[in-house]
């Protein structure tokens, strides 16, 4: 019997300790440097806003490097940074999920450009080299209780049967060191919700699942730059039939057919079955549309899938709380300084808080 956890609601904090390259490509004009914006992206202010709003965690996204050498020893000038949210979170009377977003030889951007990431190659290099962050994180904060412990972002390996093998890895290296912790991990194919199915349990009495939820891409993702797949260019709405919708890495299908409430509820049951049977809580820890989307549409989806988790049982962590395109804040993104949402003092986007607050 797993652990009762409660239902978490909280947001992302990306593009602090993570994702740092993709701030500064939004404006290198006035990018300081990474150690300088480590230093002020995010402050206590922001903390305060997340409890004030009414959440109780924070994701915390790590480039493990950021912080670690090629040999995987610790940078001490940065990881004060982390240190920092660490205490910020518990100060604020939050939870905090340390989430590995990018480790040696993964990065869940890049995968589509690459065969097959090193960390799931038959040599287990990088696998050992990710083992060995992790000793020293799980070590460094399995002392606090309310932090949370993420295996990896967003894993994309050639088969299910490879990531279950590393995320049990994972999960039993994050345990030797953080006996007490609360371990984070989830399901192949960027946790998607399709691929639980062949996802198999971490015999752990202390342990959440992570989902994360972005269908229909060809909606929440459309005009994406990042994507390269010609389909994503169109402009969408929802609710809306998307036909055979496309293909990305390794055959997974995404997008086809109609979308709706009732379609993302469907959508959800192979999460549902699965914890089910093995009794495990589980959060949708990353969700968000592309910031330029239409507005109204926008809504209707959050509202829907919204509606979907809470009926559910089912924590969230939105992606993201400041900038990287899906900001409930942004600051300094010349694309979206226009955007209406974005038209008050604090550049808050209020629609999207609001229906995030009500569920």
């Amino acid at each position: 019997m797993k652990k009762d956890l409660p239902r978490m609601r909280g947001l992302n904090m990306g593009g602090w300790l993570s994702q740092i390259d993709a701030i500064q490509e939004k404006d290198p004009e006035k990018f300081a440097g990474i150690d300088k914006h480590m230093e002020t992206f995010i402050t206590n202010e922001d903390f305060v806003n997340v409890k004030s709003w009414g959440f109780d965690h924070v994701r915390i996204p790590v480039d493990s490097y950021l912080f670690f050498t090629d040999d995987d020893d610790l940078i001490e000038s940065r990881i004060i940074h982390l240190d920092k949210a660490v205490n910020l979170a518990k100060q604020n009377g939050l939870m905090m999920i340390l989430d590995l977003h990018e480790c040696p030889g993964h990065d869940f951007s890049q995968v589509t450009k690459s065969p097959v990431q090193q960390l799931f190659a038959e040599d287990d290099t990088y696998i050992k080299k990710t083992e060995k962050i992790w000793t020293i994180l799980a070590e460094r904060y399995g002392q606090f209780d309310h932090v949370l412990f993420e295996t990896l972002n967003e894993p994309v390996a050639p088969t299910h049967e490879i990531w279950n093998n590393v995320k049990d890895r994972l999960c039993r290296r994050i345990r030797r060191y953080a006996p007490n912790s609360v371990i984070i991990t989830g399901s192949n194919m960027w946790n998607w919700a399709s691929t639980y199915s062949s996802l198999t349990p971490f015999e752990d009495d202390n342990i959440i699942y992570s989902v994360h939820f972005y269908e229909p891409l060809l909606f929440t993702h459309q005009k994406a730059p990042w994507i390269t797949n010609p389909e994503i260019q169109e402009e969408r709405t929802y609710p809306c039939d998307y036909n055979q919708g496309f293909i990305r890495k390794y055959g997974l299908v995404m997008s086809q057919g109609k979308w709706d409430r009732d379609r993302i509820e469907k959508e959800f049951a192979p999460v549902y079955a699965f914890s089910e049977k093995y009794k495990a809580p589980v959060i949708c820890n990353e969700f968000g549309v592309y910031t330029p989307v239409d507005l109204s549409a926008q809504l209707r989806w959050y509202d829907d899938l919204l509606f979907v988790l809470k009926e559910k049982g089912i924590g969230f962590s939105y992606w993201n709380y400041k900038n990287l395109d899906f900001g409930i804040i942004s600051i300094g993104e010349k694309l979206h300084e226009n955007l209406p949402q974005y038209g008050n003092s604090r550049r808050i986007n209020h629609p999207v808080l609001d229906v995030l607050r009500k569920y």
